[in-house]
Formats: C-alpha cells, sequence, structure tokens
C-alpha cells in the first residue's frame, strides 16, 4: 500500500514538473485549505493570508523542479508555508499595524484592538471568546521564534511531533524542549496580561 501511494506522489510530482494543469488544479483542490490554515495561524488577518497562499503556490509552481523529494512533498508544502509566513512577519514587523501585535500584551495597547485580527474562527482553536483568541494570538507572536513555529504546527495546526520533525528538520526531543519552554513562556506572558486586567 505503501508503495503504491509513494509511486502516485513519485507520478503527480512528475506531472507538476511538467506543468500539467490538471496536476495543478488537484494541488490546489488537495493543499489550499492545509496552506491558508498554516498562514492564517501565523498570520491571523483574512486578507495577508490569503495572500501569502497565492505566494505560497507561486513558490511550489516555480520551485517544483528543486524539490528533491526527500521529504513527502505535504511537508515541503508546509515548510514552503512557513517560511513564507515568518517572511511576512519579518517584512511587516517594522510596520506600524503589525508592530501593535508586539505590544498588546505590553503597556502600549492601541485603542482600536480589533485592527489587524480578523480570523478568529480558526479550525485549530475553538475558543468562544475572541478577545482570549487575540490574547493568544499576540502571546504566541510574542515567542522566540523556533518556539513559536513549534507550537503553531503542534498545538494550532494540530500536527504530530513527527510531522513537525519533518518540517523543521529538527530532531523529536528538541521539539519537546521547544514545546515545554514555549508553553512555560506563554504561561508567563498570559499570566502578566491577566495580572494588569
Amino acid at each position: 500500500m505503501t508503495q503504491i501511494l509513494l509511486l502516485e506522489e513519485q507520478n503527480f510530482i512528475a506531472a507538476l514538473r511538467k506543468g500539467s494543469s490538471q496536476a495543478y488544479g488537484q494541488l490546489l483542490d488537495e493543499y489550499q485549505q492545509k496552506v491558508f490554515g498554516t498562514c492564517i495561524s501565523f498570520v491571523p488577518n483574512k486578507e495577508d493570508a490569503e495572500d501569502i497562499a497565492q505566494e505560497v503556490f507561486v513558490e511550489i509552481f516555480n520551485s517544483i523542479g528543486k524539490f528533491k523529494e526527500e521529504s513527502k512533498l505535504s511537508t515541503w508544502i508546509y515548510r514552503v508555508s512557513v517560511n513564507k509566513s515568518l517572511e511576512f512577519i519579518r517584512k511587516k514587523n517594522t510596520k506600524k499595524r503589525f508592530g501593535f501585535m508586539q505590544s498588546l500584551l505590553g503597556n502600549d495597547l492601541p485603542i482600536d484592538r480589533s485592527s489587524y485580527f480578523t480570523e478568529f474562527n480558526h479550525p485549530g482553536i475553538q475558543l468562544e471568546n475572541k478577545e482570549k483568541s487575540k490574547i493568544l494570538f499576540a502571546a504566541i507572536n510574542k515567542l522566540p521564534e523556533t518556539q513559536r513555529i513549534v507550537y503553531t504546527l503542534n498545538k494550532i495546526e494540530d500536527l504530530s511531533y513527527k510531522e513537525v520533525s519533518e518540517i523543521t528538520e529538527k530532531s523529536i526531543s528538541s521539539i519537546e524542549s521547544l514545546l515545554f519552554r514555549a508553553k512555560e513562556n506563554l504561561r508567563e506572558l498570559l499570566y502578566d496580561y491577566y495580572k494588569k486586567e
């Protein structure tokens, strides 16, 4: 069974490399929601997440020839999605409307806290209270990058340690350690926030 799936994936990748429009249609059907879900986990704004998702597919289209098949296609697509999202965050970090995310848990609270966060019906986070979602996403954004990636993929995207390990190219023990530190940091950030309330 695994052999057949592997063969099917190799044929699919070969079709993508040839520029088959049918293969690209299938790629979009299969991965559009997953890619968008990953992007919105890192950048909780619908329009921006959609733009990033489009960039992900452009990147896949342009780079499929370089894909070495050392991992599964889905792992590579997740990796591209994470990288594009982080690239976006780095570019936006210097800009005003994104800067407020980092100050959300600080003293410098903007008057309109809803100006950036638009998407809180994320499938990975079922919180009744949208305000809590905003606070959680802002806290996640304050984590060091490696912790943020691992936490988002595991806790929000609901990927297994093994999948996170393949995407990030880190060992399972370092994934566990990063998750532990991320949870500790989040506990502290959220405690500080609620103490001020």
